[in-house]
């Protein structure tokens, strides 16, 4: 019951309970500057492309935050969508995964590419070193790129869902030792965009992860997948939040988020009747 309790905590983390924790000074904004990737500090993936945007640092030096592309004409806005998914898996979930139970998701996966979908998925360090070749898979293919999602998956502020927390010190050696993984990997598309396990941050994280030139990126759009039994539920709540610019949080985990892979198949075609076109993070904060 702890160990599922703790798992809740994990997935309900990545975007599936109330509104993650804001910064207390301004350093969240919407949209990225012109600041191309190719003049920014970086940190060692894999292999990021070179064309990926990331956004100029807030006050201070803060880590920047991207939510979704804020249309200048909402009513001639361009009708883009990005769909995230979340490959969650602990620094300690590891005796679990060797007990059978399955932190990924190629059925998901084979299902957007099926369908043609362009997406992000913000990976942990623990996931790709538990799922080498899915990770080189996904890093490989052209519809889809690697974005950071800590190595751990423990809370860079707290209170956080219930999630271990990495101390501050250790903040920055967190994102890069999951970029390592990455590259350990073999995945090659890999980009610069963090997102907080939670969603949770405050300006001190801000702060610490300013030098590893990263964006944060949060969402717009709550899937509410985590432990959801009915994908059409689901498919509604995207269905009813997504507007033009939306970037959504969704999951890549089989076991806490059972039922994603069939909401995508009724929210890809439902979108695209209305005229959306799916686009990975890079390409939302590029327009």
């Amino acid at each position: 019951m702890a160990a599922l309790g703790l798992l809740g905590a994990v997935l309900v983390g990545c975007g599936e309970g109330a509104a993650p924790k804001a910064p207390s000074t301004p350093a969240a904004v919407e949209t990225p500057s012109p600041r191309a990737s190719a003049t920014a500090a970086r940190p060692k993936p894999g292999a990021e492309p070179a064309a990926a945007p990331t956004m100029a640092p807030g006050p201070g030096g803060l880590t920047p935050v991207y939510t979704r592309r804020v249309a200048s004409a909402p009513k001639g806005a361009e009708k883009v969508v990005a769909l995230t998914f979340d490959a969650d898996m602990t620094a300690d979930q590891g005796p679990r995964a060797a007990r059978g139970e399955r932190f990924d998701n190629p059925e998901l996966i084979a299902t957007l590419r099926r369908l043609k979908v362009d997406a992000t998925v913000f990976m942990t360090g623990r996931w790709a070193e538990e799922y080498p070749e899915q990770a080189r898979s996904i890093g490989g293919d052209p519809l889809f790129e690697i974005a950071n999602h800590s190595y751990s998956h423990y809370a860079f502020a707290s209170p956080c869902y219930g999630l271990p927390t990495v101390a501050g010190p250790d903040m920055a050696a967190d994102v890069r030792r999951a970029f390592d993984a990455f590259r350990d990997a073999g995945a090659l598309n890999v980009v610069p965009y963090f997102r907080f396990p939670g969603g949770c941050y405050d300006d001190a994280a801000l702060r610490t992860l300013g030098p590893a030139g990263v964006t944060a990126v949060q969402w717009d759009v709550v899937s509410g997948d985590a432990f959801a039994k009915d994908p059409d539920a689901v498919a509604e709540q995207v269905l009813d939040g997504v507007k033009p610019g939306s970037l959504v949080v969704m999951h890549c985990t089989r076991s806490a988020a059972p039922v994603t892979e069939r909401a995508i198949r009724r929210i890809v075609p439902e979108l695209r009747a209305r005229g959306y076109r799916f686009v990975k993070v890079s390409d939302l904060m590029r327009g």
